[in-house]
């Protein structure tokens, strides 16, 4: 049996950890499908695997990376560790950071975007909650470029 902590590809580009788990998430966690999980959660989920798509998506063709190919290149996790894989882990929102504990986190805040912090070396992304009236598109294009000036992309086309 998959972790029930775990939606996603087993070897992800990018991990976004939340602590609050989509509605059924079981029947999801053998056959990841985002167009599924839209539709049997909350317009709140729509939001938030629609920005995990526009965070992740190596082109600017988000929607169909969203509706075909996510899970094969993300994942979400909803435990308070970072996954041991070679990703990078969005943490969402300062209350579900609080959960964690990582030692030598050295995050520095885009200067375009306070609210965002990113730790290169530990290839971890700090971001209020991942919803649209906290994250803007213009929020969005700053992690993208921040992100591509870490070298994700370039990686994961």
């Amino acid at each position: 049996m998959k972790d029930p902590d775990y939606l996603g590809s087993l070897r992800p580009s990018l991990i976004l950890y939340l602590p609050h788990r989509p509605g059924g998430l079981d029947e999801l966690i053998n056959a990841p499908d985002a167009q599924r999980l839209m539709a049997n959660n909350s317009n709140h989920w729509r939001k938030i695997v629609t920005l995990l798509a526009k965070v992740a998506s190596p082109h600017e063709e988000w929607r169909s990376f969203r509706d075909d190919v996510l899970f094969e290149h993300t994942a979400l996790c909803f435990s308070a560790r970072l996954q041991e894989l070679d990703a990078w882990h969005w943490i969402g929102g300062k209350d579900n950071l609080q959960r964690f504990t990582i030692d030598g986190l050295n995050a520095k805040p885009l200067r375009a975007a306070p609210d965002v912090a990113l730790d290169r070396e530990k290839q971890i992304l700090l971001t209020p909650y991942p919803d649209y009236r906290q994250l803007s598109n213009a929020t969005v294009t700053k992690i993208r470029e921040a992100l591509d000036r870490a070298g994700f992309y370039a990686r994961n086309l």
